[in-house]
């Protein structure tokens, strides 16, 4: 039982590590798209104000919201592999 909960205590703390690098990995993937977009439309906002309006939508996106997969599907991996090596 300490050896499942050492191993699930690891894996949480990996996916953790996983999970914010690929956040800052995204975000300053948008943050460059923002401002070459600024760069080249030239809209009459300030280009700070406009890289932080388009930061503020991208927080509710969907590449967001599929970096929850990160904990999602290796637990649900590891779940059922314990499942089909014990019970099937």
């Amino acid at each position: 039982m300490i050896g499942l909960l050492r191993l699930a205590v690891m894996l949480l703390i990996a996916l953790t590590v996983i999970y914010w690098a690929l956040v800052f990995y995204f975000r300053a993937g948008e943050r460059d798209r923002l401002e070459e977009e600024w760069q080249r439309d030239q809209p009459p906002l300030p280009r700070d104000t406009f890289v932080e309006n388009g930061l503020r939508s991208y927080q509710g996106s969907l590449r967001r919201k599929l970096l929850w997969g990160v904990y999602i599907l290796p637990i649900g991996a590891i779940c059922t592999l314990i499942y089909v090596v014990n019970y099937a």
